[in-house]
């Protein structure tokens, strides 16, 4: 008997309504992949894109949660994963991830080697994070790499091996997504490194190209000419840093823990 398809989790901030039209066109794919999509609404997002929001609830493949208005990025994410977890059986397939690197994977020349891995991953008993290759991360612009792989050099002590700390793809079932949930704390992007360091013990890793830099194709620019753009950014270098303080705050908690 052929295993039953796994469920994606997807936590979803698009208060301009730039990543729905890329859901909509990937939606028959997921449904092949995945039983179930289960999407964790920003109050922004509810606020500005009703139109959408409607369309899914029309759509019974897709089961919605709601954040309260005072909510952060770290709540959506629990919040998307409590509500996965309240459907799913405890030995479901779990797909951790981002709507718009999926979106990006899927219509990309990296989409036939993505189902291969994916396809792998619905297979394993343990927590697979899939990682960045160097290729994939060639794509990126410089001050991205610099300031993530100052997490990544930090985690690396940590566990003795390269591990992506601001991961953007975790494979898992159920229950193994249950027993770390309540002892998570974050309410920021550190909830990133907290799932990490929660299933270190268990956790395999998978480097793989198609976590290459999707900003080019959702926003409609030139890779180069928006890599650039990017580097010469200070407003865009302090959202890194922004991004990766809560990381490095988490991992230097753990120290000695």
């Amino acid at each position: 008997m052929p295993s039953p398809l796994p469920a994606i989790v997807l936590p979803f901030h698009d208060p301009e309504g730039l990543h729905f039209p890329y859901l909509k066109i990937i939606t028959p794919d997921l449904k092949q992949l995945f039983s179930q999509a289960f999407i964790g609404i920003s109050p922004r997002t509810e606020q500005t894109q009703p139109e959408w929001i409607e369309t899914l609830k029309r759509d019974s493949f897709f089961i919605l949660n709601f954040n309260e208005a005072a909510s952060l990025p770290g709540d959506h994410y629990r919040s998307v994963y409590q509500n996965a977890l309240a459907h799913c059986a405890p030995d479901q397939v779990l797909h951790l991830c981002n709507i718009d690197r999926v979106a990006f994977i899927l219509q990309s020349s990296y989409r036939e080697q993505f189902l291969v891995d994916i396809e792998s991953a619905n297979q394993t008993t343990n927590p697979l994070l899939f990682q960045r290759t160097p290729a994939a991360w060639a794509t990126y612009p410089a001050n991205y790499r610099e300031i993530e792989h100052l997490g990544i050099r930090a985690a690396e002590i940590l566990f003795g091996s390269y591990v992506d700390i601001a991961w953007s793809h975790i494979v898992l079932r159920s229950h193994q997504l249950q027993s770390i949930l309540p002892q998570i704390k974050s309410h920021d992007f550190g909830i990133l490194a907290e799932v990490v360091l929660l299933l270190k013990g268990s956790l395999q890793t998978k480097d793989v190209d198609w976590l290459a830099w999707e900003d080019p194709f959702i926003f409609s620019r030139d890779a180069e000419e928006l890599k650039t753009e990017r580097e010469n950014s200070l407003d865009e270098t302090n959202k890194r840093l922004q991004y990766l303080r809560p990381i490095m705050q988490i991992l230097l908690e753990s120290v000695g823990a």
